[in-house]
């Protein structure tokens, strides 16, 4: 959430009237910032404060909307739980038996009996971080990457993917490339499910690379540690 945005959102609050439940207050958000689509409204059990998911991010406010907590967490102090955190892992959980692992390139490392899904750009220094320091450390787990070219940022990322996708071996040749910065030799052509990747990031609001997504739906962000990894791989599982 930008500062240009929480000023223009906190300027019109000096107008704001009594907005009495969630959907009144839903009125109110989407009446001061148009632009903003506002997903859900929820009454927590917190003071008298109102959760809005809008814009992929939560904020708070109270009914009468005098008042907004935005990019903060909100924490409970006697267990220490980020309330936030917790909310946002469910909020933005996706339907992992629904995700079309067919587009994505597999891997399968040990037995394979654990599922990880990769939001990948062959060009992302992030990505590269995560393949070789981290996931060559993960045992047992099935890969699947998708290719995600960020072509606004790295331009010959798409000609990479499809290089890499169109190879006769995929796995070895994605291998090749993000571990050792070797690509196919014979960058033959084919049908690749490129623009189809890139509407279900778009669905899923996959924004970033590395993103990781788990078998319970649960995402990560980032060229985690190994061992965080690892302990959201044992979460999934239960």
């Amino acid at each position: 959430m930008s500062k240009k945005w929480i000023a223009v959102l906190l300027g019109s609050l000096m107008a704001a009237n009594t907005w009495a439940d969630e959907a009144s207050l839903k009125k109110a958000v989407e009446a001061t910032y148009p632009k903003v689509k506002v997903e859900s409204v929820t009454k927590t059990p917190y003071a008298g404060l109102y959760e809005v998911f809008l814009d992929g991010q939560i904020i708070y406010t109270d009914e009468k909307f005098s008042f907004l907590i935005a990019e903060g967490r909100l924490v409970e102090p006697k267990s220490k739980r980020d309330i936030t955190g917790e909310r946002m892992d469910e909020l933005t959980k996706v339907d992992f038996a629904s995700l079309p692992l067919d587009q994505a390139i597999k891997v399968v490392k040990g037995n394979g009996s654990r599922k990880l899904v990769v939001f990948s750009d062959p060009d992302c220094p992030y990505c590269k971080r995560l393949e070789q320091k981290e996931l060559v450390n993960i045992n047992d787990v099935t890969i699947y990457t998708f290719l995600f070219p960020l072509e606004q940022l790295h331009p010959d990322a798409a000609n990479k993917s499809r290089a890499i996708w169109c190879a006769p071996d995929r796995a070895k040749a994605w291998n090749d490339w993000i571990l050792s910065g070797q690509l196919p030799k014979a960058q033959g052509t084919c049908d690749t499910p490129i623009d189809k990747v890139t509407e279900l990031g778009r669905k899923i609001n996959v924004t970033s690379t590395p993103t990781l997504f788990f078998s319970d739906g649960k995402r990560m962000l980032g060229a985690y540690p190994a061992k965080d990894i690892e302990k959201a791989l044992g979460a999934a599982k239960k």
